[in-house]
């Protein structure tokens, strides 16, 4: 849908068997929540109350305690904004310039579409399955960064079904990107999708393409409805903070939705921690949407391989749009449930947190329905949050492993003890958290009634995630300081987490007078180590004994079995699942400053430790300190990726009081000028000093030489005391010693490591 200030809005709905377009106009009044009618009283007669057959603004009282009473509507909603300022104004004895300034303990201003949806109570794509979208893909390619200065030279686009085009510029001046420019213009509209996405659109390929059009002359005539041009909002409450300026605006297109599908990978990574980048490439192989060959170019080089191999960079933007596709369909599904039951448009809640951007407007829908005035934003709370509870109970390695975890701990614990907000007289955050419960459980079980892969079972699969990040963020609503939320209350979040505690002490409790050795327990869940006689049978007995000693509404499930696991801290730990698959939790195990001969290092060394296999873990560590000293390695294999958060003049105006590793590589290679935000590949040099690595792209490994420079003592150190050391935990110190001593240095550790055994401390 769309909606103007003017109380007009469109909607288009797919109906019938071919699900073809129908568009409808309805007519709204625009509304506002105040907590006083004094800055509308200059209008005198011309306000009146709702249900006045004259005047041209009307109010109403909601009922309740809440501050935000004033219900007022116009037919426009510039006019009733104007005189809400003229009054502000008057009464400040300043100009007002904006609602905004007046603060959200002071008035309540949705956008016009969200007025619309919750004056009506409707929602997207009610009956409507994520495959019944008309989706479009769209991907640029560009002679550089800079759209100031660099140009489109060609564009994919995949229809909605499923079919690529490919096109170029004719030329390289103004009129042949003009007329590429409006060839992809007229291939969207010819496609009318009901959404359009891309990886990083709001970041790269909207924002380059409006300059360019604005440049050569270009109108960006996307919209179904309206004037042509990208329309830009600004972030508003509920959509996540960024540091990348790039991302502080978002278009829009009237009547076409925008998902840019780095939205998904970073709310997904955020709850899963197990992705190794977030960018396209890595994020497609990642999921296995990646097709066997797939051409890969880093972005600087696209342009000039494109003029030398054009074939190349055409497989390259093809493989873009469909991984892009494929990726929208694989995490966009709770975006898509959550748009059937928010009153919000899909490309805002696929971009908003879930606490303010999901919550907020059910809740502000729910009061409202109800006839019910609404809390301002609480304050600031004095009393400190209290957060939950992390025990570390041994370290070393462990054998025969399990979790038992509490589904969705929180939001349990709300339900089963009614604690909400006490600004929330009307429970609305409980029902809320209430029945989402109820209706996810209800999909998953509805799911497993579907074949895997099918519309259905997708369907299902995705309201029942969109209810747990709904459901699983009321706890984060209600802990929100800073006047983030109407109805943050730190007590009743302090209630949560203090139950929380209390019933992971009871878990850790039972289960270990039932013969579970604890390794670690965090907030929801328990590892623990079980007897080696008990069968998988034993193992899930042993939960469900538990699982009946907890209250109605908390659940307890058996979440894994695994084969071993080292427990180096808290929150970190590696896990070997009984088919050989190794996994690695915490920064400890995975971080994107390590070095790729470190992290090879650690998966060889962790998954011989696991497996029992000592002469593994020697094995990994010798090759690796040969590798080092033969330079074998590739320069990058020793170089760490850092982000660089200073400008050139920054650094330069702090060099002489510290002088930064990262900075005096790039000066040391010859850089003297790069941006915030830049990630760079540094090392050190045999000479002591810092260099940088360029990234290759496998065309080009073989033709650029490799300096192979990097100082080997340093490496083999960092080899030992930083990686190798993560093992430390699993050894009597004298069995690490002859473990990860010095291959070089005369030695009977292979016969030593016959007698070496894994070993496992209780720390409390």
């Amino acid at each position: 849908m769309w909606a103007t200030p003017d109380g007009r809005a469109t909607i288009w709905r797919r109906v019938g068997a071919d699900h073809s377009l129908v568009r409808e106009a309805e007519r709204f009044r625009p509304w506002m929540l105040l907590d006083r009618l004094d800055d509308l009283r200059h209008l005198g007669d011309a306000l009146q109350p709702d249900g006045a057959t004259h005047g041209r603004v009307w109010w109403r009282e909601l009922d309740g305690p809440g501050a935000l009473r004033f219900m007022v509507s116009a037919p426009d909603l510039r006019d009733l904004s104007t005189a809400l300022l003229r009054g502000a104004s008057a009464r400040r004895g300043t100009r007002v310039a904006h609602v905004r300034e007046l603060g959200d303990d002071a008035v309540l201003a949705l956008p016009s579409e969200e007025q619309y949806l919750v004056q009506t109570g409707r929602t997207y794509f009610r009956d409507l399955a994520f495959d019944q979208l008309h989706r479009l893909q769209f991907d640029l390619e560009t002679t550089g960064l800079d759209p100031r200065r660099e140009r489109m030279f060609r564009a994919a686009v995949r229809d909605c079904q499923g079919n690529t085009t490919l096109l170029e510029a004719t030329g390289r001046d103004d009129a042949a990107e003009a007329d590429l420019i409006r060839r992809l213009v007229s291939a969207i509209v010819q496609a009318d999708p009901d959404v359009i996405e891309n990886h990083n659109l709001h970041g790269f390929d909207l924002p380059f393409l409006a300059t360019r059009a604005r440049k050569v002359g270009v109108s960006l005539a996307l919209a179904r409805i309206g004037r042509a041009g990208l329309l830009e909002r600004a972030a508003q409450r509920g959509t996540p903070r960024t540091d990348d300026p790039s991302r502080r605006v978002r278009y829009v297109i009237p009547g076409r939705e925008l998902i840019d599908t780095l939205d998904a990978v970073r709310r997904h990574d955020f709850s899963a921690r197990d992705l190794p980048g977030h960018g396209l490439k890595v994020v497609a192989r990642h999921f296995g949407l990646a097709r066997e060959g797939r051409i890969e170019i880093r972005g600087d080089r696209i342009f000039s391989v494109y003029q030398t191999d054009p074939d190349r960079v055409r497989s390259y933007a093809a493989s873009d749009v469909e991984e892009v596709a494929g990726l929208a369909r694989v995490l966009g599904g709770s975006s898509f449930a959550l748009a059937r039951m928010a009153p919000r448009r899909y490309e805002r809640l696929a971009d908003a947190g879930a606490a303010t951007g999901v919550i907020d407007p059910l809740l502000v829908r729910a009061y409202l329905r109800a006839g019910q005035a609404l809390p301002a934003h609480a304050d600031a709370p004095a009393t400190l949050h209290q957060g939950a509870a992390l025990h570390l109970f041994a370290s070393g390695v462990a054998h025969r492993v399990i979790k038992a975890d509490v589904a969705s701990l929180y939001p349990s614990l709300m339900r089963a003890y009614a604690i909400g907000p006490k600004r929330d007289h009307l429970g609305a955050l409980l029902a809320l958290v209430d029945g989402l419960v109820r209706q996810r459980l209800a999909a998953k079980a509805e799911a497993k009634r579907f074949p895997a892969g099918s519309n259905e079972r997708f369907t299902q699969e995705a309201i029942s995630a969109a209810m747990k990040i709904v459901v699983n963020s009321a706890y984060g609503y209600l802990a929100a300081g800073g006047g983030l939320t109407r109805f943050a209350d730190v007590d009743a979040a302090n209630e949560v987490t203090r139950r929380g505690r209390e019933l992971l002490e009871l878990l850790c409790r039972e289960l270990s007078a039932r013969g579970v050795t604890l390794l670690e327990a965090d907030t929801d869940g328990v590892y623990g180590a079980v007897p080696e006689s008990w069968s998988e049978a034993d193992e899930r007995c042993v939960v469900e004994v538990v699982a009946a000693l907890l209250p109605p509404l908390v659940s307890l499930e058996f979440e894994g079995r695994y084969a071993a696991m080292l427990s180096h801290e808290p929150k970190n730990y590696a896990l070997l699942t009984y088919d050989g698959k190794l996994l690695l939790r915490g920064v400890a195990f995975r971080s994107s400053r390590a070095e790729p001969f470190g992290e090879t290092f650690l998966k060889q060394a962790v998954g011989a430790l696991l497996a029992g296999d000592i002469e593994g873990v020697r094995a990994a560590y010798v090759a690796t300190v040969f590798a080092l000293r033969d330079r074998t390695l590739p320069t990058r294999d020793v170089s760490s990726k850092v982000r660089l958060t200073k400008a050139p003049a920054a650094y330069a105006a702090s060099r002489d009081e510290r002088r930064e590793f990262a900075y005096e590589a790039l000066m040391a290679s010859g850089r003297t000028s790069w941006s915030v935000g830049d990630r760079v590949r540094v090392y050190r040099t045999a000479a002591g000093a810092g260099g940088v690595v360029t990234e290759r792209d496998e065309d080009e490994v073989a033709r650029v030489a490799d300096p192979r420079d990097y100082h080997v003592d340093h490496y083999v150190r960092v080899l030992r005391t930083n990686y190798a050391a993560r093992l430390a935990r699993a050894f009597a110190p004298e069995d690490f010693a002859a473990v990860f001593a010095d291959p070089e240095q005369p030695s009977l550790w292979s016969a030593s490591l016959a007698q070496v055994r894994t070993i496992l401390t209780p720390l409390r």
